[in-house]
């Protein structure tokens, strides 16, 4: 990168309590972005995936089934990033117990999942804005170890982000001064609706990056960073379904995440991050085309299954399937509630579907027994059981502690 692009994404001012904040530049850059052909060929190949990903749900029987999992995992992994210890199966076996899920690990990825829910549906009536943002965080944080960091509003003190327990002249990134926070946050809100010509992948890049700089709240920052790629894709009518989560990526490739943001900062390196980005766009869209052909063909051997071995009670098994694709756990007791059957008749039903292979008993007891869709749930499992080992931390984008004005939050990787 050239020297005279250094402070192209923004510049840092020392503030009267003698420190350096990151102040961003507005959106686009300037000078502008080089659309050379290697970010050319990864934005039509992201294009292109996307595309597919879009056309694949067509074909599936129940694509809403399909979107209950892919939000699921995505609340999963988005909330392990910032260091939560509960993974997929953990969820799903908690809401099949249909337990209250407002504490905790568990309590953590409900919210989540309220809070995607929540923005999907305000934005069929209302385009994203700062005041949904708020509303996407406050249910975000209600009722879990974040609901002391101010749930819905913005900071009104300084936040740093840098290695584990540093002060803030040790900070990796000290995001703008309240005061300044509100200029920059006003400026990506026009981005937002901005209707110069530029590939909607290229804005969707430059939008997350920049609310990733700003870091607006206390808490959260990371986690409603990355719910407001998916509700821009939706909002651009780029996908008719929320199907794109990128955590799994971010996840993956966790040390390229932070350094390709860093490096805008301090070297106004956005074709960097714009290649990085597409990259995910193109690789996770795949991956999630690849599932849906998957649970198709799944489904399709599984029917087959329950026709040829249950007999009679293969209607009733039939039934039970369409249910596990919105439920991989069940009890027999909600088995029965489900399909409209006997407790005793769902419970014959579960056996013969365990017999068939086609469920797994996750209880040895006579009681509350709890059955899962062991298949089903193996296409949605990659990297959603490991478990972090680094601590619980707030949301955000470096290694280390983010800190606002009342004190340390916990270390970790934050957000």
């Amino acid at each position: 990168m050239q020297r005279e692009n250094r402070h192209r994404a923004g510049h840092r001012i020392r503030q009267p309590e003698d420190y350096e904040a990151f102040i961003p530049s507005p959106l686009p850059p300037d000078p502008p972005l080089v659309l050379d052909n290697g970010i050319l060929d990864l934005l039509s190949q992201a294009d292109r995936a996307l595309g597919r990903l879009d056309g694949s749900t067509e074909v599936l029987p129940q694509s809403d089934l399909f979107v209950y999992m892919y939000v699921r995992k995505e609340a999963v992994l988005s909330s392990q990033i910032e260091g939560t210890q509960a993974s997929l199966t953990d969820l799903l076996e908690h809401e099949a117990r249909e337990k209250e899920a407002r504490s905790g690990d568990v309590g953590e990825i409900s919210n989540y999942i309220a809070a995607m829910n929540h923005g999907l549906q305000r934005l069929k009536h209302f385009p994203l804005s700062l005041r949904l943002i708020r509303e996407i965080h406050a249910k975000l944080l209600e009722g879990t170890r974040g609901s002391t960091r101010t749930p819905g509003e913005f900071r009104k003190t300084q936040n740093w982000i840098g290695p584990a327990g540093c002060v803030l002249a040790e900070a990796t990134h000290v995001p703008p001064p309240p005061h300044e926070m509100m200029i920059t946050l006003g400026d990506w809100e026009r981005f937002v609706h901005d209707e110069t010509p530029m590939p909607i992948l290229i804005r969707l890049g430059l939008l997350h990056a920049q609310f990733e700089t700003i870091h607006p709240f206390l808490d959260g920052n990371g986690r409603v960073g990355r719910l407001l790629i998916t509700f821009l894709l939706c909002q651009k009518e780029i996908l008719q379904r929320p199907l794109l989560y990128l955590s799994i990526f971010f996840k993956r490739n966790r040390q390229e995440y932070y350094d390709r943001l860093q490096a805008i900062r301090d070297r106004g390196d956005w074709e960097g991050w714009i290649r990085f980005f597409l990259r995910g766009i193109y690789e996770v869209s795949q991956e999630a085309t690849e599932t849906a052909r998957r649970i198709v063909a799944l489904r399709e051997r599984h029917r087959e299954q329950i026709l040829n071995r249950l007999g009679g009670k293969a209607p009733n098994g039939l039934k039970l399937l369409e249910v596990l694709y919105r439920m991989p756990y069940m009890t027999v007791s909600r088995a029965s509630e489900e399909i409209g059957v006997s407790f005793a008749a769902a419970n014959s039903l579960a056996r013969s579907l365990r017999e068939a292979g086609l469920l797994a008993e996750v209880t040895a007891q006579r009681r509350n027994r709890l059955f899962r869709y062991e298949e089903y749930l193996k296409l949605f499992g990659e990297g959603t059981e490991e478990k972090e080992t680094s601590g619980k931390g707030t949301d955000g984008e470096m290694p280390g502690s983010e800190t606002g004005g009342s004190g340390n939050d916990e270390n970790a990787p934050t957000e």
